[in-house]
């Protein structure tokens, strides 16, 4: 992939970079701006490059169609006020708003484009739909940076067809992203160990059939560890299970056993009669699990035991929660494999998605950790070793 300095001098120059602003709101207040904080170093470096910078960006899923509850305004604000300048905000995203915003910027200045979601051609499958729209973002700018690392997994008009029209390279935020996810995968200091949780096994079984061939230990908690407990026999309750996938997973456990590598699961649970914080919450074995109740967190003594593998690792990489940790009552196992990866001397890697949001609302800095990425499918998508389309377009002539 090209480096900014490989695009030349961009003193003047009308640079269109795509960033990930898909922060979560409540109203119009950011709760987590560590998305827009990741973009500071990229768009810094193009201020001090005399560039007049135009941000491209989406929130949410308008689905093609203006709407008020997805505008970029918080966004703008705040990145204004961590930027120290005005960052004018586009009433449009390639309209006439958008054109008026670009033709009044200076050198060093920044705006932001509305939502480029809000456009039906942005996530169209019709290739020629796209294209026409990257036209017109191509129009607004003389290069191109990608930097919103949270959608180069996406084959869309403002990741991927823009980058064919216009002289393209990584921004710093998709290089360090990329950087971290290579080294993992290809020559991670060992012994390596990942930790997956979250709902989903479907998400990550992909991810979990080439983990298991690098990875020197594979930790599963959350949701997804029921199925992994049915596969064994066990009752599970009204846990969240994937039923189809239990052969599957089954066969992950061979593959496990016969290659060496440690699976570990949940030896205790923390069940409740239904979702809710307020529920009556009782710690079992996982061989005990009632079946008129569900798993909401691991329990403490797998939350030990995660821990302890955690702390003999030189690289640990994480995605997903433990339980439900939104819920105070739910939190515990998350919080202790978050302390556990705080505290260790590895190399630690927060892939994205639900565990950098868990992290910071459990009361952790950013600095605590070697990496938290800021694309939880892209890092997944990358894991599996699939070709992610908003990179490979940075590495064509």
């Amino acid at each position: 992939m090209k480096s900014i300095e490989e695009l030349g001098d961009l003193t003047g120059k009308r640079v269109l970079i795509r960033c990930d602003f898909n922060v979560p709101l409540d109203g119009d207040r950011i709760t987590d701006d560590g998305r827009i904080r990741a973009a500071l170093p990229t768009l810094t470096k193009l201020r001090e490059a005399g560039a007049r910078v135009i941000v491209m960006a989406h929130l949410g899923r308008p689905k093609g169609t203006v709407n008020p509850a997805f505008s970029l305004a918080p966004a703008a604000a705040r990145l204004g006020e961590l930027l120290g300048i005005d960052v004018a905000l586009a009433a449009d995203v390639v309209g006439p708003s958008a054109q008026a915003t670009v033709a009044a910027l200076g050198d060093g200045d920044v705006a932001l484009l509305e939502n480029v979601r809000y456009e039906p051609g942005e996530e169209s499958k019709d290739e020629a739909e796209r294209v026409a729209l990257a036209e017109k973002y191509a129009a607004l700018a003389d290069v191109f940076v990608s930097d919103g690392f949270g959608v180069v997994h996406r084959k869309q008009a403002s990741v991927y067809d823009v980058a064919k029209l216009l002289p393209s390279a990584a921004g710093l935020l998709v290089a360090k992203e990329v950087s971290v996810l290579e080294k993992l995968v290809n020559d991670p200091e060992r012994p390596s160990v990942v930790v997956l949780g979250g709902a989903k096994v479907a998400d990550k079984l992909a991810v979990i059939e080439n983990l298991l061939k690098t990875a020197d230990t594979l930790i599963v908690g959350g949701g997804m560890a029921y199925t992994f407990l049915k596969s064994r026999g066990l009752e599970v309750g009204t846990s969240i299970l994937d039923a189809e996938k239990v052969d599957t997973v089954k066969g992950y456990l061979a593959t496990a056993a016969a290659t060496g590598k440690k699976l570990l699961l949940p030896v205790d649970i923390v069940v409740a009669p239904e979702f809710s914080n307020d529920a009556p919450a009782t710690v079992v074995p996982v061989e005990a699990i009632p079946a008129d109740q569900m798993g909401l967190d691991i329990g403490p003594a797998t939350a030990q035991a995660f821990a302890a593998a955690i702390s003999e690792a030189k690289t640990v990489f994480w995605n997903g929660p433990m339980g439900v940790f939104e819920m105070p009552t739910f939190s515990k196992g998350t919080k202790a494999i978050a302390t556990a990866l705080a505290e260790t001397e590895a190399f630690t890697v927060i892939g994205g998605g639900d565990s950098a949001a868990a992290v910071r609302q459990l009361g952790f800095s950013d600095d605590q950790f070697g990496h938290i990425s800021t694309g939880g499918g892209a890092s997944l998508e990358y894991l599996e070793g699939k070709e992610l389309p908003g990179l490979a377009v940075l590495e064509e002539d």
